[in-house]
Parts: structure tokens; sequence; C-alpha cells
């Protein structure tokens, strides 16, 4: 049975709802969304949308785009049509091309540049949502040198892998085919991140952790966008990108790596909170938690 079969697929809808209802928010006054985010297959990244937003009184029921009265986490907007006129919260863009959606209630986008591209307006909150990961799991002890977090895409390739065999270093390859609360947890165990993952950068630098991304083949949909997108707002003007180099190894491409300015970090992630805190305001009626969602699994929202 296939990882989208509706079967499964409704499972998860429930155990979703099982996980939100310890979250205190939701039983003051919470309320059910339907939510647009990939769920196509396993990954830590798009799985933050229904992990995060309980948290502050969101339970998310997943739908199709079309069908979606918000958009969470990840690079889904071109999904979108162009008459969507739910919620956008940290959501961005996959490839640098114009996507006008003038009839959406933007909280938030992950960076200037799908702002820009989206027609959002200039004082929209700012940020990946995913840095809001260390505000739900505090860091643990350090038990690695090294997460070393290779996309999906990467599993297989032979020369970024064998990096895990680095002398000297303990390290420790991330699978992020993981549910988010793991692969968070793993990462934050780490002195040091090297990633293909756009979400490893941004769960090490939610912990102040030093980083640094680099791009294998095949390359990801949409190549550096993301990066470049998410950077806009964490670390404008730098990047802390590093050629892929075998013949550095692990300890060459370590000298690319920065921690990102906390500063920054909680300031977007200040923003990113008070922005969710409006879904109320800008997409009216939603309903309430429980009792509401047993409407929207039925197809009702």
């Amino acid at each position: 049975m296939t990882y989208t079969n509706p079967v499964r697929r409704r499972v998860r809808q429930l155990r979703r709802l099982a996980a939100a209802a310890t979250h205190p928010a939701m039983w003051r006054g919470g309320v059910v969304v339907p939510a647009t985010w990939w769920d196509g297959h396993p990954n830590f990244g798009d799985d933050l949308t229904p992990w995060l937003l309980p948290a502050y009184g969101v339970a998310p029921v997943h739908r199709v785009a079309g069908r979606a009265r918000l958009s969470g986490v990840g690079s889904i907007l071109e999904f979108l049509p162009g008459d969507f006129a739910g919620a956008v919260w940290g959501s961005g863009l996959m490839y640098g091309r114009r996507h006008p959606l003038p009839h959406a209630k933007v909280l938030a986008v992950r960076g200037h540049l799908t702002r820009e591209l989206i027609g959002a307006p200039d004082d929209v909150a700012l940020g990946d949502p995913g840095i809001l990961v260390s505000r739900r799991v505090d860091r643990a002890r350090v038990r690695w040198d090294v997460a070393l977090v290779p996309h999906g895409h990467h599993r297989k390739h032979e020369p970024f892998m064998s990096m895990a065999d680095a002398a000297g270093l303990r390290v420790h390859v991330v699978d992020v085919h993981q549910p988010a609360a793991r692969v968070v947890r793993e990462i934050a165990a780490a002195d040091a991140v090297v990633t293909t993952s756009l979400h490893g950068l941004v769960t090490a630098d939610a912990y102040g952790i030093p980083a640094t991304w680099t791009m294998l083949e095949p390359a990801l949909s949409g190549g550096p966008f993301k990066f470049h997108d998410y950077e806009s707002v964490i670390t404008p003007g730098s990047t802390r990108f590093a050629p892929f180099d075998e013949a550095a190894g692990l300890r060459g491409m370590l000298d690319a790596a920065g921690v990102a300015p906390r500063e920054t970090v909680e300031r977007a992630s200040d923003d990113l909170e008070r922005s969710i805190a409006r879904l109320g305001d800008v997409v009216p009626g939603l309903p309430r938690f429980p009792f509401g969602a047993v409407g929207v699994l039925a197809g009702r929202g």
C-alpha cells in the first residue's frame, strides 16, 4: 500500500488530530483548517506543517491546493491556483518565476524573493516556519560532531555519503524521510551541519548550530532558489553555500559553516508566531476544535 493510498492518508489525518489534541492551545479556542502541504512521500520538512501548527491552536487537515484555506511550510506556492483566497503562512516558491496570488491573505512567506514574485505586501512576516522548531523541542546533549543531512534525492550520492567516514569525526547521517520531531532531535544533537536539504539548514539555524549547504546531482527542482529565498531573510547579502569538493572532504566543507545571527532568527520567529495568531481574522469561520474536525474530515471544510 503506497504512502498516498487514501486509507493510509486518512489514518495519518487521524493520527495528526490525535497528536494535536495533546496541545493545550487546541483546547483554548483552537481551530481546524483545511490546509495544503506536500504529502506525496515521507519528508520531515513537509511534516513541519502538521507538527508545528497545533502548538499555536491550529489543527491542519490536508487538502489539495484548490480546496485548502491555508498554505503551509514548503516550496508549494506554484501549486496554488491564481484565484486562491486562503491564507499563506511561511510558504515559498520552488522556481524564481512570477506567480501572482492577488486574492491570498498572506500572513508570512519564506523570503523576500517569494514575496516579490507573488506580489505580497512589503510588511508581511518573513521566514521559514522551520526556525520555530527550537521553540517546540529543547536542544538535547550533543552526540555527534557533524550531522550530514542529504536531501532525499541525494542519499545515493556516494561521494557525499562517504564523508560520513571522515577520520577523527563523529558523523551521523540524518534520514529526512522520518517524522519531523525525530529529524529535528537528530540534527539538534550535532555540533555542525552539512546539508543539501533546506530544512537541514533551517533546523541548524533554529538551534544556533554552524551549518553549510551544497548542491549535488541530481539537481533539486528549482535549483538553489529556495536557499537564496530563505537566506534573504536570515543572512541577507551573504551565503553559507560551499561547492561540493570531494577532494576537500568533510573538514573542507566545514570551513564554510557559519551560525545564523541569533537576533535575526529570533525576530523572524517572533514575526511568524504573531502572524499565525491572525489566521482566524483573515480566514473567518474556521470550525472549532475538536468537533469541527468531524466536518473537515468529512470534506465539508
